[in-house]
């Protein structure tokens, strides 16, 4: 049986247009739930995902809180009421933010050394862009380059809370036989 605190918070994320956190959510009901703290809220909404189980829409936890999100057998139909095509990103751009994902923080010097190629400047503009990659410094050497790391809205968009929910990073054999 939902109670009423499961139906706001399910209410609560469902109006909101992004992830709302714990604490935001804990900021909302702790006027009229005294003594609430976080931990009844995550205890409350692990019943609210439960519920959504075998349905359409999933809550799910990412890095800047938690937001539903539609499950794949959904996704032949959005396609067709939004006909919006999602962008297409080139290899050379994926193997470069998988370089950043996994290796992080890396310098474009470390990116090209194991890509084995350069690294074009529009690659990192258009992952810069899309708000997945980060300067986030710059490695203490001869020219002080700068460090790449991902961001939270990567996360986000992927619908991950932490990089550890990744796969491994697999390099490139060196030496494969082709027979």
């Amino acid at each position: 049986m939902t109670t009423k605190l499961e139906n706001i918070l399910e209410g609560l994320i469902l109006a909101s247009s992004q992830a709302i956190t714990t604490k935001e959510l804990l900021s909302v009901l702790k006027y009229e739930w005294e003594g609430i703290n976080s931990e009844d809220i995550e205890k409350e909404l692990s019943k609210v995902s439960q519920n959504w189980e075998g349905k359409t829409l999933q809550l799910k936890k990412i890095a800047s809180g938690w937001r539903f999100y539609t499950r794949d057998v959904l996704k032949p139909y959005l396609s067709i009421l939004f006909k919006e095509k999602p962008q297409k990103y080139s290899r050379a751009t994926l193997e470069t933010l998988a370089v950043i994902v996994h290796k992080q923080p890396v310098t474009r010097n470390d990116i090209e050394s194991i890509r084995g190629v350069s690294v074009s400047s529009q690659i990192i503009k258009s992952l810069e862009d899309r708000g997945w990659i980060e300067v986030i410094g710059q490695r203490e050497i001869p020219g002080r380059p700068n460090l790449y790391a991902t961001t939270r809205q990567f996360l986000d968009d992927m619908g991950l809370s932490t990089l550890d929910e990744l796969p491994p990073f697999m390099e490139k054999e060196e030496n494969i036989d082709v027979r």
